[in-house]
């Protein structure tokens, strides 16, 4: 039986405190506080130490200049992440070292590195208003920005995706795209449009990339994803046939997968049809799930 595994980025240790994002004492006096921690992100990768755990520093004077996120607290002692100037409109850099990195961390050290990257990608690409064009200014201890023309306030946003396993005859569909590492296949996947329910962008996402019809879904569970910010909603869709007509656009190659060979996946194994997603992927975690069975 393969162990029950919890999605990757879940489980945010902090207490968020949204009351006091709009309290500007109470965020000077958190900041000001000679045990508050700052997250250590170098070129906004994270550091780990000796024992897999995230790395803070002191948040000093030399940081008090700086925009602060609010990341939470933790024994009342408040936690924060530099607001580290990037290129407007350039996406953070994602090095293989990173990859490797995550995959070391727990589910909760990894839901506050990706909740401090994903913030500050978010503050990167929202330094003008979308609605005047005028500069935007921080507020909210980091989770929102105010336009200093038009007066709108902003504030982070999540895009939602559809991630999914189509399943016919007790095997599940699997597919690669041409970027990946060699050998690797994982869940279908796609963004929601507009006017569209989780079950209506699993189906016509299935059907333009594979072909295949569903005619039940069933949700599963889902996790934030900060590159740059999504929320995976992870789905198991019967369909009505397994004959594919793949989209070259989307899909490199797929194949039906049966139980055990999505176990030895999992599992490692050297003789293996697959390379299974990265354990903090939440593919990983759905493929765990269908193979429980």
């Amino acid at each position: 039986m393969i162990t029950p595994h919890i999605p990757g980025f879940t489980g945010y240790p902090l207490d968020r405190v949204d009351p006091l994002r709009t309290d500007a004492a109470a965020l000077s006096s958190l900041a000001a506080d000679p045990k508050a921690r700052v997250l250590r992100l170098p070129d906004l990768h994270p550091e780990v130490d000796d024992a897999g755990a995230l790395v803070w520093d002191a948040l000093g004077e030399a940081h008090l200049d700086q925009p602060l996120i609010l990341l939470g607290l933790a024994d009342g002692v408040g936690h924060f992440a530099l607001l580290a100037p990037t290129k407007a409109g350039a996406p953070l850099y994602r090095a293989p070292r990173l990859m490797t990195l995550l995959a070391s961390l727990s589910t909760e050290q990894a839901a506050l590195y990706g909740t401090a990257r994903a913030l500050i990608d978010w503050h990167g690409r929202h330094g003008f208003c979308g609605r005047c064009g005028a500069e935007t200014q921080v507020i909210r201890g980091g989770w929102g920005r105010h336009c200093c023309g038009c007066t709108l306030d902003h504030f982070p946003r999540v895009d939602p995706v559809v991630i999914m396993l189509a399943e016919h005859g007790g095997r599940v569909l699997l597919g690669r795209q041409a970027t990946w590492p060699v050998g690797r296949y994982s869940a279908l996947a796609g963004f929601l449009e507009p006017g569209e329910s989780v079950e209506e962008a699993v189906a016509r996402e299935l059907y333009e990339e594979a072909g295949v019809r569903a005619c039940a879904v069933r949700y599963v569970t889902s996790q934030p994803w900060p590159f740059p910010a999504q929320l995976m909603l992870a789905c198991v869709a019967e369909v009505e046939s397994d004959t594919l007509t793949l989209s070259p656009a989307e899909i490199e190659d797929a194949f039906w997968a049966s139980r055990d060979e999505v176990r030895a996946a999992l599992a490692g194994a050297e003789d293996a049809r697959f390379g299974a997603p990265p354990l903090y992927a939440v593919a990983f975690t759905l493929l765990k799930h269908w193979a429980e069975g």
